[in-house]
């Protein structure tokens, strides 16, 4: 299909109610904890404004803003319950309307899904006293009060979002105080806000009603809600098809932004923003069922973070609007890409989940911080010669950023792909997505004009012989077996996924760090039927791991019958006649105990490869020195590239064990300013 604007579904306008929007494209409301004191101060409103500029015609922000003083914040959401927010939000739409996008803040009242040890220590509430998993808090029983109390503050902080020049705003539902009123495992209630669904309804018909009395007719009203619970004693599909309907027919809502699931506990809320653990798009379907007993206009967004899917979903008209949230976070300008006709360079989330663990993009190392890193690279007023040394994310986003600075750029990579320990991780059963990551910089280096060179084992002459004014390595790292006593052979996680099929019989895990490593180490090795123990000396398993990960690792753990052994460090490791004798020490008891084993494992990250780092420092003009106090302030690194000798820098793993965020963030920081 052409890209053009005629021809393309996802650029064609839309108009809910009086306000027209220039395509189909929206960002859902989320919490990125970007607030300053709750507000949402330059460096929140800088972030949604970067989507406007790419293109995209809404912007919902806001996710899970709170309305009343017993909603306190437990991840960051924005305060709506006072009346400094207006002037926020009055500069905040004047930033986002100036670039041409819409913009709405969502509203909640947490009810139980909150902690009463925060904010102002006021008890939490809930229509029943039931008790949420995931924040922990056992709910006041809502009295007449209360109730009225709470219908009175999210009117008043619609009011808020209408007086600060908004668009419109949404009311959150899901797994919320307004869904808790709905759901009858959460509403046990007898009086007339409980027992039949229509009295259930009571709250969120009163709610919407409220919000409407203080706004007006023209102002939009969202309501972001789940089309089925998926969980015993939940909301039915049929249940949520009644609520949309009702709320729908009694023009309460202007649009509906339909999700699936629950989220009041930790395997809930990774089914309800699944990551790369699923395929593409898996509720938009049903999201399509639900349009056709509708007629407001109906919103979804989860993983559509692919184009095609997207376009497919409004083309065979199954939603009206597609979210490309965690799309955006990953390429704020992708509409614009979709528009120009560059929908191949389009920099697409991979579902890592790094954004909702740590608030920042795997892979994009601007977003969240537009007021200092760029997402477009501005041109260097000359032009010098660079050399790479590494393939992995590091070198790769290196050589994108100098050779968008208009620098001459030749990367050497030992392997004869590109890749890195991307490359290897991606090899991890349902963690294949992450080669997103690094297919993308390959696209971009070849689009920019870098002479990239694979199967080339760089050393000091070979790098030197290109004549260099900057170097950069990035030749990672290699895996640290912790200096494990004894001697047994001992393997790496990298030996693992390079060749899983050679482990079999009894294997012990050793995770010294806790991150994905390990976790999806033992998911290829439970793939491969192996006897496993998983040990750490940590209280709990895989603390390092993307919280939506977790539930996804830990249910192949259990399914396999895996020994999960925690507070216990490794010793040693020897040989045992045709096995190996693991030593185990408890670090709380001291007591000690031995596993005879087929294989024993270790992961304790990488410790870094810099032997060519080394063997060009002396030469060089700045020592091979990256200033950390020019890095932090975003200053650029001391002195100036010449060609009477060269700047040498190091990045990522080469310097120590980190991650794929920090190894770009290493390179983006560094090389804008050369």
């Amino acid at each position: 299909m052409s890209n053009s604007k005629s021809a393309d579904p996802l650029l064609a306008p839309l108009s809910i109610g009086n306000l027209k929007l220039r395509n189909r494209i929206f960002s859902a409301s989320h919490s990125i904890s970007y607030d300053d004191g709750g507000m949402p101060a330059e460096r929140y409103q800088r972030y949604h404004e970067e989507k406007a500029r790419g293109g995209i015609a809404l912007t919902m922000f806001g996710g899970s803003s709170t309305v009343s003083v017993d909603s306190p914040s437990v991840f960051g959401q924005l305060n709506v319950s006072d009346d400094r927010v207006i002037a926020y939000f009055e500069q905040f739409a004047e930033r986002v309307h100036k670039q041409g996008a819409a913009l709405m803040c969502q509203i909640t009242h947490m009810g139980r899904r909150t902690s009463s040890l925060g904010g102002d220590w006021l008890p939490a509430i809930g229509p029943s006293r039931v008790r949420e998993d995931l924040y922990g808090a056992i709910p006041k029983v809502m009295d007449e009060h209360d109730i009225e109390r709470c219908i009175r503050d999210y009117g008043l902080a619609a009011r808020r979002c209408f007086l600060g020049g908004l668009d419109g705003c949404e009311l959150l539902a899901t797994g919320h105080l307004v869904d808790q009123f709905w759901t009858p495992r959460v509403n046990l209630r007898t009086d007339r806000w409980g027992g039949s669904l229509k009295n259930r309804m009571r709250f969120s018909r009163r709610v919407l009603e409220e919000m409407r009395r203080q706004t007006s007719p023209e102002f939009l009203l969202s309501l972001r809600m789940t089309m089925d619970e998926d969980c015993d004693g939940g909301l039915t599909r049929d249940d949520c098809l009644t609520i949309a309907q009702t709320h729908d027919r009694e023009g309460l809502v202007d649009m509906l932004n339909l999700v699936f699931g629950s989220v009041d506990s930790l395997p809930a809320l990774a089914d309800n923003m699944p990551g790369m653990t699923v395929g593409l798009a898996p509720y938009l379907e049903l999201a399509g069922e639900f349009k056709r007993e509708l007629t407001v206009p109906v919103l979804h967004s989860t993983r559509l973070n692919d184009m095609a899917t997207a376009r497919h979903g409004i083309r065979e008209g199954l939603v009206d609007m597609v979210g490309v949230t965690r799309g955006h976070i990953a390429d704020p300008h992708l509409v614009n890409k979709i528009a120009r006709g560059d929908e191949a360079r389009i920099r697409h989330c991979v579902g890592a989940t790094y954004c909702s663990t740590h608030r920042q993009c795997i892979q994009n190392g601007a977003t969240g911080r537009e007021a200092t890193m760029p997402h477009v690279i501005e041109k260097s007023v000359r032009s010098l010669k660079a050399v790479v040394v590494g393939g992995g994310p590091a070198g790769m986003e290196a050589a994108r950023v100098l050779a968008s600075r208009g620098h001459q750029v030749v990367l050497l990579e030992a392997a004869a792909r590109l890749g890195g320990q991307v490359a290897l991780a991606s090899r991890a059963t349902w963690r294949r997505d992450l080669t997103g990551i690094t297919d993308w910089l390959a696209n971009e280096i070849e689009h920019l004009g870098v002479d990239v060179r694979c199967n080339t084992l760089a050393d000091e002459s070979a790098v030197l012989a290109l004549d260099p004014a900057v170097i950069v390595i990035a030749t990672g790292g290699l895996p640290d077996d912790g200096a494990v006593a004894g001697d047994g052979t001992v393997f790496s996680t990298w030996d693992v996924l390079e060749a899983p099929a050679k482990f079999s019989g009894r294997v012990l895990l050793y995770d010294g760090i806790g991150t994905a490593s390990a976790a999806s180490c033992a998911d290829v090795l439970v793939e491969n039927n192996v006897e496993l123990e998983f040990v750490t000396h940590m209280r709990s398993l895989m603390q390092g791991v993307m919280k939506l990960d977790q539930p996804k690792y830990l249910r192949a753990l259990y399914d396999a019958d895996v020994r999960m052994t925690t507070d216990h460090r490794l010793l040693s490791v020897d040989r045992s006649g045709e096995h190996y004798r693991a030593e185990l020490c408890n670090d709380l008891t001291g007591r000690c105990v031995d596993r005879i084993v087929d294989a024993v494992i270790v992961e304790n990250g990488t410790v870094p490869n810099d032997h060519i780092w080394l063997g060009l420092r002396d030469g060089s003009q700045n020592n091979g020195v990256t200033d950390v106090d020019a890095l932090a302030a975003d200053r650029p690194q001391p002195g100036e590239a010449d060609q009477s000798s060269y700047r040498l820098y190091r990045v990522g793993d080469a310097v120590s064990s980190r991650d794929i965020h920090t190894a770009i963030y290493d390179s983006l920081r560094l090389c804008k300013h050369i």
